[in-house]
């Protein structure tokens, strides 16, 4: 009598398991796929920092001011964006505050007028 007892509690046992298991998976599933919608609305961008190094009207001192950025800098990404009336070109993809100082006190030495502001970033690859 025991042991079938014993049988039926540990079948019982088995088949609530599988069903929180199965409940999980479905979880999980839709906890992904939320994900992945998020990351396709918004090009997997996140807050985070990046360093204003130049803003003004002009295009061609923006551009001038990019590629200066960039000789110096090759392993930061340099952005030009047009913010009406002005071109602004922000530097790097920082997660912290700390990282985008550390950045930016190498970067003050060419770029005086830089300061860090808070951007959506790109996701680092």
């Amino acid at each position: 009598m025991k042991s079938l007892l014993c049988i039926i509690f540990m079948t019982i046992g088995f088949c609530v398991l599988a069903q929180n298991s199965a409940d999980n998976d479905a979880r999980l599933k839709a906890l992904s796929d939320k994900s992945a919608e998020y990351h396709r609305k918004t090009d997997g961008e996140s807050d985070g920092y990046r360093i204003k190094i130049h803003f003004g009207v002009d295009k061609t001192a923006a551009n001038e001011v990019k590629q200066k950025f960039s000789s110096a800098y090759s392993n930061i990404i340099a952005y030009l964006d047009y913010k009406q009336p002005n071109f602004v070109i922000t530097v790097g993809d920082f997660k912290t505050r700390v990282d985008a100082y550390a950045a930016f006190k190498r970067i003050q030495i060419d770029f005086p007028n830089a300061y860090i502001i808070k951007s959506k970033i790109k996701p680092v690859k």
